[in-house]
């Protein structure tokens, strides 16, 4: 039988309200938390961003929370950003006013002057990030004394920022009987020790956590030059559409968002230096549709839900697995597919495997494919690909058909270029290498579904002339990328 909410204990104005917008059947993480928060229990929940935690813990929140007085909410959830302390307001909302609640959301970057009304008033749930909490409770305009359910809400990420100490004195400033409840990608470390010092004989959930077998997305490592990254992440988002891009620097976000522009491809920018309109204008631009790119800094690798993202870019590499696993729960959320692929470069490769090795993530680091984008790729924890025995027959004559047979003299000799751009035909190519000798035959090698270059191909000429063009145009720059040039290895079957 389907569990359903109302079997979960969820009164049927909240059953009615989850229906309302289309959702009737809880994930594993809510199904898992539900009947114990409802009970009153401490929890410590391991869950990912995207999991659906945030109804885990907001329904029997709004079950149970009393009304408040003026400047003493009942409730408190701490969110580490503002995008993701909005976020949770904004989901939540609909179902307070179905239970007669009241909730707010606090955060930088905005005036205190209408947060400071709406506690006046009473808010029976307030959404804060510690840095204005904190700077609210030494105003006097909120009181935590009356606070007896709490919820810390990607705990890690506290951790990363710095903020468990500011964490901590919130909690001390909450009433001594309270329900507190922890979500956390990971539940070790200073999230155990701050679980130890501030929870009674919590449950621990684990359901929709990041295991490998549990991730959708599909994962590509592109090996490309540097110079060329703007023009893959273009390709990128015409291929697979709306797409997140992560940079390393906010100055990065910003030009590479224009750079995009300039190549047609709509683009907003988002990251901590723009106030928190400029933040809202781009979400809600990339989020209607108006934009076919965020181009984000590790700000908005958390906290942030937007439906039906295509894929996630890795422009710049991650610090590290974790920020990776961050980025990457942008696309594939909520059972839904997605792509993730990583711009690496060669100085890059040795980092990058290390992290792929702290991820399980078994995937090689090869040539861009487009085609990929839709029938390619690895999930976490798939078997490394197995490469072909060199001296193997070939599995179908059809994967040697992809370049037309050859017809070349005893004199010619094939040449092989990549790094070619998507666009280039074969007289482009012939063009180029015909200044250095007679050509007798050019091949782009295309993908036989979509008909799209795969960004290499080869050249069939006397051997002196290719030695000339190959040694003429190895590194050369066609269409702002550089040549890969050499002579082609010949294949070897077995008669």
């Amino acid at each position: 039988m389907t569990t359903t909410f109302a079997h979960l204990g969820i009164p049927e104005p909240l059953v009615r309200t989850l229906a309302k917008g289309g959702i009737v059947e809880p994930f594993p993480v809510q199904a898992a938390t539900i009947p114990d928060a409802l009970a009153g229990r401490d929890i410590s929940g391991k869950a990912p961003t995207g999991s659906g935690k945030t109804l885990a813990f907001g329904l029997p929140l709004l079950v149970r929370v009393a009304k408040a007085n003026r400047h003493q909410p009942r409730a408190l959830i701490l969110a580490p950003t503002r995008e993701l302390a909005e976020q949770i307001k904004r989901e939540l909302t609909p179902l307070a006013q179905a239970t007669g609640r009241y909730v707010l959301a606090v955060y930088g970057g905005v005036g205190y002057g209408p947060q400071k009304g709406a506690l006046r008033k009473g808010v029976d749930v307030l959404v804060a990030t510690p840095g204005r909490l904190e700077d609210l409770i030494q105003q006097r305009s909120v009181d935590l004394s009356q606070v007896d359910i709490v919820v810390v809400d990607e705990a890690d990420r506290m951790a990363d920022m710095g903020f468990l100490p500011a964490v901590r004195r919130i909690l001390d400033g909450t009433a001594k009987r309270r329900q507190t409840m922890l979500f956390s990608a990971t539940l070790d470390g200073d999230i155990a020790v701050l679980s130890r010092d501030y929870q009674h004989d919590p449950v621990r959930h684990e359901a929709g956590t990041v295991e490998p077998e549990s991730v959708d997305a599909r994962h590509l490592f592109w090996l490309v030059q540097h110079h060329d990254r703007v023009r893959h992440t273009a390709d990128l988002i015409e291929a697979a559409g709306r797409s997140i891009v992560f940079t390393r620097t906010r100055h990065g976000a910003d030009r590479l968002a224009k750079q995009l522009a300039g190549l047609d491809v709509g683009a907003v920018a988002m990251h901590g230096g723009r106030s928190q309109s400029q933040r809202n204008r781009a979400l809600q631009e990339f989020a209607s549709g108006r934009a076919q790119a965020l181009v984000a800094t590790d700000v908005a690798a958390r906290g942030i839900h937007i439906d039906a993202v295509a894929s996630v870019i890795h422009f710049d590499p991650p610090a590290d697995s974790k920020d990776y696993l961050h980025r990457s729960g942008r696309t594939a959320r909520a059972g839904a597919t997605g792509t993730v692929v990583s711009l690496v470069t060669g100085a890059q490769q040795r980092d990058v495997r290390r992290m792929q090795k702290d991820l399980d993530l078994r995937v090689p680091i090869e040539a861009p494919r487009l085609d990929a984008i839709h029938n390619g790729g690895h999930r976490m924890g798939d078997p490394a690909p197995q490469r072909p025995r060199r001296d193997a027959a070939p599995t179908r004559p059809a994967d040697r058909s992809e370049r037309p047979p050859r017809h070349a003299t005893n004199n010619d000799n094939s040449v092989y270029v990549s790094n070619l751009p998507w666009d280039a035909t074969s007289d482009d190519v012939r063009e180029l290498f015909g200044r250095y000798g007679n050509v007798h035959e050019t091949t782009i090698i295309t993908d036989r579904r979509t008909g799209r270059s795969k960004g290499f191909g080869f050249v069939d000429m006397p051997r002196p002339e290719a030695e000339t063009a190959i040694e003429a145009l190895h590194g050369s720059m066609l269409n702002g990328r550089d040549l890969t040039v050499r002579f082609a290895r010949p294949r070897q079957f077995n008669s």
